[in-house]
């Protein structure tokens, strides 16, 4: 890593990552992606919601718990609706089992700290051996050797590790209760784990939340990630909740802010919203607790499209309620609430 620049890390994560997603692909799920794709298309042509195949992606929720205590996120805030708890393993076998032939991959992650879960190696190991390409996020404190060598064996594929700062008075300002020395450790200890254990996953990802407080901080990271010798670092941008009249995260340089402000001083999303979700097609989001939701903007679970404690998957992913959803996003995206602070939804 040390003697590449960073666009070359780019395309050597991109490269390392395909090989992977080949490796597991198989004819099922080629053809899987084939007919999402084409619905997606024709969909989005005939201005009528129109779907084919099964979901190619989906990300679970291990848990809504969380040790930290970071602004604009539900977790963190202890700001649900909904009640927190753990997704089990025996819950999780029993919707995943029937669709992994057709599912490229699984990202363990949605709301809350996924190593909080002690089924967490459990679970990604059952999909993983079924050749599932499978994720997950950390706020990164609780990669202890013991839990780095289990994340080794359990096979994931991918990792990444929020860092939100270089040192600990910046880190803090957004993961209020974080120890960024914990953070350092714990990657340190995945990286000695992966040399010792001769393996090349999890592909370890610093995730550089850029917000005000920390954007000084950018090439240091870049510096940090490259003493580290993780495989990849990744940039993104903060979702803030009331943005409209600004907000003491949102930063300075506007590549790195969902936001632009307006000559009036209020701010808008630099996005534009247009009628057709690329994600809306290819995946869902199934909370702890058994809710299918459309995406990971829905964080609390509003838009509840059906419960697979009662149906199966297949079923909730063919219901009325998604259809009609697909359809409300192809007749106006702008009237849903969650959409309205999206920075995706085109696949083109």
């Amino acid at each position: 890593m040390a003697t590449m620049c960073f666009s070359c890390h780019l395309y050597a994560m991109f490269y390392k990552e395909l090989k992977i997603l080949l490796r597991k692909n198989s004819l099922k799920r080629t053809l899987n992606i084939l007919q999402l794709l084409s619905s997606y298309f024709v969909s989005r042509i005939l201005k009528k919601a129109i779907h084919w195949g099964q979901p190619m992606s989906i990300s679970i929720e291990p848990t809504t718990a969380c040790n930290l205590h970071c602004p604009e996120c539900p977790s963190g805030l202890r700001s649900f609706t909904r009640p927190t708890g753990n997704l089990r393993f025996e819950q999780f076998a029993k919707f995943v089992d029937p669709i992994t032939t057709r599912l490229s991959s699984i990202v363990f992650y949605f709301q809350g700290e996924p190593y909080i879960n002690n089924d967490l190696f459990k679970m990604i190991h059952h999909v993983s051996q079924r050749n599932v390409y499978t994720m997950s996020s950390t706020n990164g404190h609780f990669l202890s050797v013991e839990n780095c060598i289990k994340t080794i064996q359990s096979g994931l594929d991918r990792l990444v590790i929020s860092i939100d700062g270089t040192t600990q008075d910046t880190y803090e300002q957004y993961r209020i209760g974080g120890n960024l020395e914990l953070v350092i450790e714990g990657t340190k200890n995945l990286v000695a784990a992966k040399k010792e254990m001769n393996s090349t996953t999890p592909l370890i990802v610093f995730q550089f939340l850029v917000v005000k407080p920390n954007e000084h901080q950018i090439e240091d990271v870049k510096k940090l990630a490259k003493d580290l010798e993780v495989d990849h670092l990744e940039f993104k941008t903060a979702q803030i909740y009331n943005y409209h009249n600004g907000s003491d995260l949102i930063p300075e340089a506007e590549i790195f802010s969902r936001y632009k402000k307006q000559s009036n001083g209020t701010y808008s999303i630099k996005n534009k919203l247009l009628n057709h979700c690329w994600r809306m097609w290819q995946g869902c989001v199934i909370t702890w607790d058994g809710r299918v939701v459309p995406c990971c903007f829905d964080k609390d679970a509003q838009h509840n499209l059906g419960q697979i404690s009662n149906q199966t998957l297949r079923d909730v992913w063919r219901n009325k309620s998604y259809q009609d959803f697909r359809s409300k996003i192809i007749l106006g995206r702008k009237n849903i609430d969650i959409c309205t602070n999206c920075t995706e939804g085109s696949l083109v």
